[in-house]
């Protein structure tokens, strides 16, 4: 039992060490990495994720060769964690290859497109927890440049449709029918995924920022091909949930509020208890899979 005790202990020491690490490298040099770095390493013959994970692990000042407890962090951790991704496949979405963004800005948001530069790490999918209880980022790049949509709040970006978003809304557009709620409207990616599907017959989208629902309904929704199937309501979504949420009589409720965990844990608790309201209602969160590591 001990034993036991001592090796959890190491493993949630190790998870807050790697969390730690990647959140530095993640929001003060995402483009650390690059090209020539690369290129030197795959000339041995490994993959791209190998090469990306050596480099990681020598900026992070690990010594995966001659120090057995950095060795085994990167055998548990980077191996697992890093993914060369594929643009075309992103490129191919149906909202990439349909909906255009014009550069555009309204009051304090603007609409653009922002970009990931030549291996470029950042965050692309939702955490995954092995049976031991070891938490592992999924963190991509992309061997080009890669341009995704974004929205911008005082020149800062706030919304984004990139591979994380697409990656972690899978599972709510594939489970959406009948007449769907979603709390938050960003640059109507889930909005359009599920307007798309011949089981879903209406979406209400209920949106705070009166400039973001501006941006959306001039520029963006007129290229939904099933737009008369969307209904916005500019709303505060835990004012919504309190006391409109039965009048919709919904079947499946979708809610994306938050940036990251960072401000979503709270947010999501807050959302969670309006479930009991809507017994027969299905309830999705973005990133849930996520949260829940830290809860």
């Amino acid at each position: 039992m001990e034993r036991n005790k001592v090796i959890r202990d190491q493993i949630k020491e190790d998870n807050y060490k790697v969390f730690a690490l990647l959140g530095n490298y993640l929001n003060h040099a995402p483009d650390f990495i690059i090209k020539e770095e690369i290129g030197e390493i795959v000339k041995d013959g490994v993959s791209y994720e190998y090469a990306f994970a050596v480099i990681l692990a020598a900026a992070f000042g690990l010594d995966v060769v001659d120090h057995v407890d950095d060795k085994d962090l990167f055998n548990n951790y980077f191996n697992k964690m890093i993914h060369k991704l594929d643009a075309n496949e992103y490129y191919n979405n149906p909202y990439y290859k349909n909906i255009k963004i014009p550069t555009v800005k309204i009051g304090n948001c603007e609409l653009k497109y922002e970009k990931y530069k030549p291996f470029e790490g950042f965050v692309c999918d939702d955490i995954i927890q092995t049976k031991e209880g070891r938490q592992i980022p999924q963190i991509g790049f992309f061997e080009t440049e890669f341009s995704f949509p974004a929205i911008l709040e005082n020149e800062r970006i706030w919304m984004t449709i990139t591979p994380n978003e697409i990656e972690t809304m899978k599972d709510a557009v594939d489970k959406a029918f009948g007449h769907v709620l979603a709390f938050g409207l960003g640059l109507g990616y889930y909005a359009y995924m599920v307007s798309e599907k011949d089981q879903v017959e209406s979406i209400t989208i209920v949106e705070k920022n009166e400039d973001v629902i501006h941006l959306f309904t001039k520029y963006v929704l007129p290229q939904f091909k099933n737009a008369q199937k969307i209904k916005i309501i500019q709303a505060d979504a835990f004012e919504y949930a309190q006391n409109h949420i039965l009048e919709g009589k919904y079947d499946f409720v979708f809610t994306d509020l938050w940036h990251d965990v960072s401000d979503g844990i709270d947010m999501y608790l807050k959302m969670k208890k309006y479930e009991k309201q809507s017994p027969n209602t299905i309830f999705s969160y973005w990133i849930e899979k996520s949260i829940l590591c830290y809860l």
